[in-house]
């Protein structure tokens, strides 16, 4: 009887856990500061009012001088020419499996969207400094960033709910070569709603996975049509 109440005991706390981390709010706090060369960004999570916090520096890869560029190395050409017929069953096949692609977009695109509805954007400041040496120049550039910035604004704002005005400054530096951004960032969202989207997501790409059709069945389909 004793071990019956234990159990009904340690369930019942169990579940009173599970509930308060369902109703817990996770805050990320997103720095990042750039300056030339350097970069640095900084990740923490926090909950209970910063109670349990985790904190992540990722080491951002920088370009080496000697090699500024990336090469991708590919098989080489073959030298001789392949030609390939497309016949209207090929037509039908790649018709009906873009319309299976868009489909499963949409419907991955509103689990996203959903999502995001309930996550809110606290604090968010964007200082940036840019000088290219040149007073003409370093003013066109100064009003396409604030352009950029006026744009990712309104998308953040489209899809996620800004608690507070965004501070943004861009400030031009028409004398010297200047590169320096500085951006300070916090996201909240009730865990209960990200592990909502987690199964939801776990469900679409287990069941919902779009089924190509090969163009042989698709040819034994309009052969049996007509």
């Amino acid at each position: 009887m004793n071990k019956l109440k234990w159990l009904l005991l340690a369930l019942i706390i169990l579940l009173l856990l599970f509930i308060l981390i369902i109703f817990t709010k996770l805050s990320i706090f997103i720095t990042y500061y750039h300056n030339k060369d350097d970069d640095d960004l900084k990740i923490e999570l926090r909950i209970w009012f910063g109670l349990i916090k985790y904190k992540i520096k990722i080491p951002l890869i920088k370009v080496d001088d000697n090699s500024p560029s990336l090469i991708v190395e590919g098989e080489p050409e073959s030298s001789e020419k392949k030609v390939s017929q497309i016949t209207a069953t090929d037509m039908l096949s790649g018709m009906k499996n873009y319309k299976e692609i868009l489909e499963h977009v949409f419907q991955l695109h509103s689990i996203v969207k959903k999502f995001l509805t309930k996550v809110s954007i606290k604090q968010f400041e964007w200082y940036s400094a840019i000088g290219v040496g040149d007073a003409a120049h370093t003013g066109m550039i100064t009003g396409a960033i604030w352009a950029i910035k006026g744009s990712i604004i309104g998308l953040l704002s489209h899809y996620l709910r800004i608690l507070e005005t965004p501070k943004l400054m861009v400030t031009p530096d028409f004398n010297q070569m200047t590169s320096q951004t500085r951006i300070i960032c916090i996201f909240q969202f009730r865990i209960g709603n990200a592990m909502l989207a987690g199964i939801k997501l776990l469900k679409f790409w287990k069941g919902g996975r779009p089924v190509f059709k090969p163009k042989k069945m698709m040819s034994n389909e309009t052969t049996k049509s007509v």
